[in-house]
């Protein structure tokens, strides 16, 4: 399985800001005209930018034109820009094959996606992505890890499963060797993805993790594999009014809706920087210490304190975004709850 999502090749920020100059993440101005659809064929590869290492072709691939997406390299990932898109809200909708080339002995699911709000960098995405080869596995966690979200490149498949089992990968029906319809679409901080025409998405990522709200759309493959890709086509909507770097500095009316039941408190945070301190009083406890990070208006906050209705410590992690005087995100009490929480700033 991939070990990282970024890209790893010297060079390749040069070539992709060159290809990509119209593409800024932070910028966005809410009463600017929402960009046309764009559709691309990839009948051929004159839409693509691809760095040194990765290699597009124009092929026929189970009955139709279709671009060809491989690497040489080990354990790396392939990403090939499509040049003039800069993506913010809406869909994306395309097809997409996977062939595995593994060795006698050795297995692998598959790994193809797409990636959007690629940054002016390479190394700045998200993505989701399909295993096809883990659909029907006999192994129901393998099962589980049919389609992923990921976010380059902070939040790998790794950090995600470890921290936060079972809510950033599903299962859904997939075949390697077989084309797949992927939709996703993408408001704001929230991203849905749809596979084979469903109606109903394979996978629903509330609190999207990357430092950009816009960038281009790129195709995304990795090495042992042919990941093919046709039909791309790409529907802008009008952006969610929302912008990157609210602080998390002041005192915070917590409300968490969670598996175990529902509770709250008051967290009072200081920022220093990207450091963020503070106190929380409620559940678990009064006046318990918190500590945590901030990053652009994203935040992860940590606290210890005592179950309600059962003796011994436990640890709270929150996690998710600030927006002016709100948040949201997920949190969990490890070993004994999961779920979201929301928080309004008090004046």
């Amino acid at each position: 399985m991939p070990r990282s999502t970024q890209f790893p090749f010297a060079g390749i920020a040069l070539l992709l800001v060159s290809a990509a100059h119209t593409v800024r993440a932070q910028d966005h101005n809410p009463d600017a005209a929402v960009p046309p659809t764009q559709s691309f064929a990839l009948a051929d590869t004159k839409d693509l930018t691809v760095p040194p290492g990765v290699k597009a072709e124009a092929v026929e691939y189970r009955g139709r034109k279709a671009v060809r997406l491989t690497t040489e390299a080990v354990d790396a990932a392939a990403l090939a820009l499509i040049n003039g898109t800069q993506f913010r809200d809406g869909t994306i909708e395309l097809d997409i094959a996977t062939k595995v080339n593994a060795p006698p002995g050795v297995r692998r699911p598959g790994f193809a996606g797409v990636a959007f709000r690629v940054g002016a960098d390479p190394v700045h995405y998200e993505l989701f992505y399909l295993r096809p080869g883990n659909s029907s596995a006999e192994d129901q966690a393998m099962r589980n890890h049919a389609v992923q979200y990921v976010s380059s490149p902070d939040f790998g498949w790794e950090k995600l499963r470890r921290e936060w089992p079972f809510i950033y990968e599903s299962w859904a029906d997939l075949q390697l060797d077989e084309w797949t319809k992927v939709k996703i679409d993408v408001h704001g901080r929230q991203a849905r993805l749809y596979v084979n025409g469903s109606e109903k998405p394979s996978l629903i990522v509330d609190g999207l993790k990357g430092e950009g709200l816009q960038g281009a759309v790129a195709l995304w493959g990795y090495a042992g594999e042919e990941a093919y890709f046709s039909n791309l086509r790409i529907t802008n909507a009008k952006p969610e009014p929302l912008e990157n770097g609210a602080d998390a500095a002041g005192t915070w009316e917590v409300t968490c809706a969670t598996d175990a039941g529902g509770f709250g408190g008051t967290l009072k945070l200081v920022r220093q920087d990207s450091t963020l301190v503070g106190i929380w009083s409620g559940a678990f406890g009064p006046d318990q210490p918190v500590n945590g990070e901030w990053r652009d208006g994203y935040v992860e906050l940590t606290f210890s304190g005592t179950w309600p209705s059962q003796p011994g410590a436990v640890t709270a992690t929150f996690d998710g975004w600030v927006d002016g005087d709100s948040a949201k995100g997920r949190m969990k009490v490890k070993g004994r709850a999961m779920g979201r929480w929301t928080a309004v700033r008090k004046k």
